[in-house]
């Protein structure tokens, strides 16, 4: 792979370049305009703070049909529970703050930084990036965010402060983005956490035949 170095005219190259790990092009901006186009395309920023941006199109990819979501016998008890409340796009800042700022297991800080955190709130008062939440007790518990583009949602983070918090918020969100057209939710690489909902693997020309019928 050559690796490409994006100038300010942004043109990703052929996602057929991207090297074995997924990096495709280092550079660019994080304007609407480019993170659209990118999205389009199935390829998203990972980088950490005070790095180039890299662009990432990784194969195989990572995806749940919501028609395959699978909700465990102890996760239907929670759900029907009423210990969560589940609210859409009512608190995105905090979400994306909560994503940006918690502590996870085995990670010494996070990717996500100020300069991502900005693009993707000015995504969200653009009405492309949204945010599903939990809350127990008046309190955000737990919480995903993403883009939508036509009838796709691509998963961008999560978050939880409470127990089975950010599950509840995820498997009430794909419910709802069912309801709402959307087809494929792409999570992007491969968790357990995730696979144990329904995730599962699919090669980048099932994934990109996908994205083109499914964004208008």
């Amino acid at each position: 792979m050559s690796l490409v170095i994006l100038s300010k005219k942004i043109i990703f190259p052929s996602t057929d370049s991207a090297d074995d790990d997924g990096l495709l092009a280092i550079g660019g901006d994080l304007s609407s305009e480019t993170l659209i186009l990118a999205y389009r395309q199935g390829i998203f920023p990972w980088y950490n703070e005070h790095e180039p941006i890299c662009w990432w199109y990784p194969d195989p990819r990572f995806v749940l049909f919501p028609n395959e979501l699978k909700i465990s016998g102890s996760m239907r008890s929670v759900c029907n529970s009423h210990l969560f409340k589940f609210t859409v796009n009512k608190s995105f800042e905090e979400v994306i703050e909560n994503c940006r700022s918690i502590r996870r297991k085995g990670q010494p800080g996070t990717w996500l930084s100020e300069e991502l955190k900005e693009a993707y709130t000015r995504l969200h008062t653009e009405g492309f990036a949204h945010s599903a939440e939990a809350w127990k007790d008046g309190q955000l518990a737990g919480g995903l965010y993403g883009i939508v583009l036509g009838n796709v949602f691509f998963g961008e983070s999560m978050f939880t402060k409470e127990s089975n918090a950010s599950k509840f918020a995820f498997i009430q969100y794909v419910k709802y983005l069912k309801t709402h057209g959307v087809q494929l939710i792409d999570c992007q690489v491969h968790s357990s956490h995730l696979e144990s909902l329904g995730a599962r693997m699919i090669d980048k020309t099932e994934f990109s035949k996908l994205l083109k019928s499914l964004i208008n």
